[in-house]
């Protein structure tokens, strides 16, 4: 079934073809952030988490509940402003990279 899995070790997405996204938390390299001009109807903001090994998982904005945005503030070094600014101004920016 499609959706978005996010737990203390992983993220998970399974899309409607079947095919799966993930990224573990260790493992993260970079968070990015990324709007569309597709809405009104789907999705328009995207959080693009990517792995050491170059895997990753987009997640829809709209599966970004509190946990996993609680999860991100937890990674060193991130800036929860950059979040704010880019949802205000619909820039495309990346929000963290691991040192």
């Amino acid at each position: 079934m499609a959706g978005v899995e996010i737990n203390d070790r992983f993220v998970r997405r399974t899309l409607d073809n079947g095919r799966i996204e993930e990224v573990a938390w260790q493992d993260l390299s970079e968070v990015r952030i990324i709007s569309t001009s597709d809405g009104p109807f789907t999705d328009v903001v995207f959080y693009v988490l990517i792995g050491t090994r170059g895997n990753g998982c987009v997640v829809p904005r709209s599966a970004a509940d509190s946990k996993f945005l609680d999860r991100l503030r937890r990674l060193p070094g991130f800036d929860g402003s950059k979040v704010a600014h880019a949802l205000g101004t619909g820039v495309n920016q990346r929000l963290w990279r691991r040192n």
